[in-house]
């Protein structure tokens, strides 16, 4: 009797472990950031368009939530996570061609909100990078949300270190209120969030995006968004080609897949 006593309450343990661990997955989110597409993927920053579908795929066959950013950050704001669970948020950095030709055309066939973070002395003037015509239609499309990623993609820490305390400060807040007006004034949408460039930040910086109207900051370290995180520091995974099958269900779940090896 003792011995089947203390089995069930061994196994009540383990039970609530397990929701317990669960529930701490419940409660966080990971936000993927993507670079290029392309049909065949040269660089490290591209993934195949077809790596991208089967990924959609698999979030919808899953029942994945693909969440807006605005609506996570709302959320962490307030002191709870997106009350869908599973769940993800999709977004983009720089404003590359692609974005428009590959990616675009996808996530109008699979409906699911992205979020661009784009520096704005590229567009309409890089061969490679998309048109404000392009951002406009995508943005019309009430899927994309375009907000800032500087106004041209600067590495802060070489700038500090080459200028002068006034100038830098200078230099940085031209970098972010240039960028967040030229957006709204060329798309007429709200623009609050910022991805900083490499994933460079710092007191200093966080604080000069708080006042110049931004909300919330997003790096390049590969955490979920648990909520205690600093809003100015808010992780997301990169996501490679590589990143692909079980590797993209780790990424998106925080667990290995069922019947692998951890």
């Amino acid at each position: 009797m003792r011995a089947v006593v203390r089995w069930l309450f061994v196994a009540l343990l383990i039970f609530t472990g397990d929701r317990a661990s669960a529930g701490a997955s419940d409660r966080s989110v990971p936000i993927l950031v993507y670079h290029r597409f392309g049909e065949a993927a040269t660089e490290l920053t591209t993934i195949h368009t077809a790596t991208f579908v089967e990924e959609l795929e698999w979030l919808r066959a899953n029942r994945i939530s693909v969440l807006p950013l605005h609506e996570v950050v709302g959320r962490i704001r307030a002191g709870k996570l997106p009350a869908e669970s599973p769940s993800v948020v999709l977004t983009v950095d720089d404003g590359h061609e692609s974005v428009y030709t590959e990616m675009f055309p996808v996530i109008l066939r699979y409906r699911v909100p992205v979020t661009l973070f784009i520096y704005p002395s590229a567009i309409s003037n890089s061969k490679t990078a998309m048109t404000w015509e392009q951002l406009t239609e995508m943005g019309a499309s009430g899927l994309v949300d375009v907000q800032s990623h500087t106004f041209w993609h600067p590495n802060f820490n070489i700038e500090k270190s080459r200028l002068a305390p006034a100038a830098y400060v200078q230099f940085v807040r031209d970098q972010l209120v240039l960028s967040k007006s030229r957006i709204e004034k060329k798309l007429g949408n709200r623009v609050d969030l910022l991805s900083w460039p490499f994933g460079i930040h710092d007191p200093q910086l966080e604080k000069m995006a708080a006042e110049a109207g931004y909300v919330a900051g997003f790096t390049i370290e590969r955490q979920r968004v648990k909520g205690e995180e600093e809003l100015f520091a808010l992780p997301r995974f990169e996501v490679t080609d590589a990143d692909r099958g079980a590797r993209f269900e780790t990424l998106v779940t925080g667990r290995p897949p069922k019947g692998t090896r951890q």
